[in-house]
């Protein structure tokens, strides 16, 4: 039989420090070759918008995949798991919650391998709700002292920082520019839907790392070209996947800049096979995009605590 997890299961079932940890362990077998993914793929239509990430994880014995529609209005997520061993339908998973974990949990890895030892201070652009995720895995990995906020509406910002700072576990405080977030931040996590560049490449100081994770389409760019050219490692989450998604950095590669081939992708790193960072003063740079992969390693560790407590709504289909 298989198993329907809604939402609020899925909750009980996982935070973000499992999230961290599953995200990890997927992405380093796909470093070693122990797991597959297919970048995403998209159907447009002119009222909405069908997102599919397929992918396997060989060492939990998963294959499946996360789809989403983006119509007006909102969006719909579902994880489907099948046994790579036999084909059977293991189970049906809501995903909105488990995405903004999972989302966040690859820019908290990425921290944890590319960020500097002593990097303590976050400046997090952007207060929507997958910057809560954000949030969240960074401070899952490092021990910071401050969050700085910035958005454009002062009072969301305010709210934001209001209501993340007990649940992270620090000080969170909204700032009035992105200069002002950028003092001393050595880590930067950039999580919005911006067509323009946040902040110049001047306002980054050495030693830096950077989570761009908002610019999804060629539409969008957070980042500025001269900070692109300027760092020393620019990790992907797939080379594939970004030479079709990735705004920040298409300018850059049209203009020589930097060669998509030559990207380290973040398993690799992960795994040990490409480094993370080449000396403190490096400025380093995560441009994320989201795998399926690590929707379905995620799901698939819900699934099983699941089963383990009784949660979820058993279904007689496919069976």
């Amino acid at each position: 039989m298989a198993l329907v997890i809604r939402e609020a299961d899925v909750k009980s079932l996982m935070n973000m420090q499992d999230a961290v940890t599953w995200v990890e362990e997927a992405l380093r077998a796909h470093g070693q070759g122990k797991a597959r993914n297919v970048p995403r793929s998209r159907v447009k239509l002119p009222k909405a918008t069908l997102h599919v990430l397929p992918a396997a994880d060989l060492e939990q014995g998963v294959v499946g995949l996360k789809f989403y529609t983006t119509p007006k209005g909102g969006e719909r997520f579902l994880v489907v798991l099948f046994s790579a061993e036999d084909g059977r339908l293991l189970c049906l998973l809501e995903a909105d919650y488990m995405g903004v974990m999972r989302t966040g949990a690859a820019s908290g890895v990425a921290t944890k391998y590319m960020a500097t030892a002593d990097a303590d201070v976050l400046a997090l652009f952007g207060t929507g709700k997958q910057a809560r995720g954000q949030l969240l895995a960074v401070a899952a990995v490092k021990k910071l002292k401050q969050v700085r906020v910035y958005s454009r509406d002062p009072d969301r910002r305010k709210q934001f920082a209001e209501g993340m700072e007990a649940q992270a576990g620090v000080e969170v405080v909204p700032k009035e520019s992105a200069e002002e977030a950028l003092d001393s931040a050595l880590i930067v996590t950039t999580i919005t839907s911006s067509r323009e560049p946040l902040f110049p490449a001047s306002a980054i100081q050495p030693g830096t790392h950077i989570n761009a994770a908002g610019s999804n389409s060629l539409l969008r760019r957070e980042l500025d070209e001269e900070l692109v050219r300027g760092a020393t490692v620019i990790a992907v989450d797939s080379r594939q996947q970004s030479k079709v998604e990735s705004g920040d950095l298409l300018i850059p590669a049209e203009r020589g800049w930097l060669d998509w081939d030559l990207l380290p992708e973040l398993s690799e790193i992960v795994a040990g096979r490409q480094p993370g960072r080449l000396s403190p003063s490096d400025i380093t740079i995560f441009d994320s995009h989201g795998l399926g992969l690590e929707d379905v390693a995620v799901a698939a560790h819900v699934y099983q605590r699941a089963k383990e407590r009784g949660l979820g709504q058993e279904i007689d289909l496919l069976f």
